[in-house]
């Protein structure tokens, strides 16, 4: 059976962007880098929101061609463009795009049918309103949250619309060097 792997980066204090949806605070290195190459290994399917996939559509196509692609932008750049891309929106449904599935709604018909056909797991990358929407739905399985050395005091929630008591049991933690800290959970 297919995993539904939510993997974001989040603050101190539970903020998963800024106000206006800023990422600028997010501390990554080579070190996460290499961490989120092996969580791709075991994946096929890229899951985003509207906004994400457009930031996504935007860079990671031609992220490799660049004259200062890093080994990471190559490596993420091939896994993208290979893997099947599942975008959770009620405005687009625009047939060109390669390889990529619109959902406007039956999410979770949609999700559970999919865990059960053959592949690797799924990764929801940032998306808070799509992450929140399936967590919400029961259909996220596991939890990669990057707790970031920063608190924002203000900005969005992951868990802001989440009225339910949702139990996790911890399957791993990680301290990166740059001080992000790994919580990885899974639903009992």
């Amino acid at each position: 059976m297919r995993s539904l792997i939510l993997h974001m980066h989040i603050s101190l204090d539970g903020f998963v962007a800024g106000l206006n949806g800023e990422l600028n605070w997010i501390t990554i290195n080579e070190e996460i880098f290499d961490f989120v190459g092996m969580m791709t290994d075991k994946a096929d399917t890229g899951v985003y929101g509207r906004k994400t996939y457009e930031i996504m559509q935007a860079y990671w196509p031609t992220a490799a061609d660049k004259p200062n692609a890093t080994k990471h932008d190559k490596e993420h750049a091939v896994w993208y463009k290979n893997s099947a891309k599942i975008v959770l929106s009620k405005t687009m449904n625009d047939e060109s795009f390669s390889n990529t599935s619109f959902i406007k709604e039956n999410i979770r018909d949609y999700f559970n049918q999919l865990k059960n056909t053959k592949g690797k797991n799924m990764i929801i990358f940032g998306s808070p309103s799509a992450a929140e929407s399936l967590l919400t739905e029961g259909l996220i399985d596991e939890l990669m949250l990057f707790v970031n050395p920063i608190i924002l005091g203000k900005g969005i929630s992951l868990f802001q619309k989440n009225n339910e008591t949702i139990k996790l049991k911890l399957i791993e933690s990680k301290v990166f060097e740059c001080g992000v800290i790994l919580l990885h959970y899974a639903r009992p």
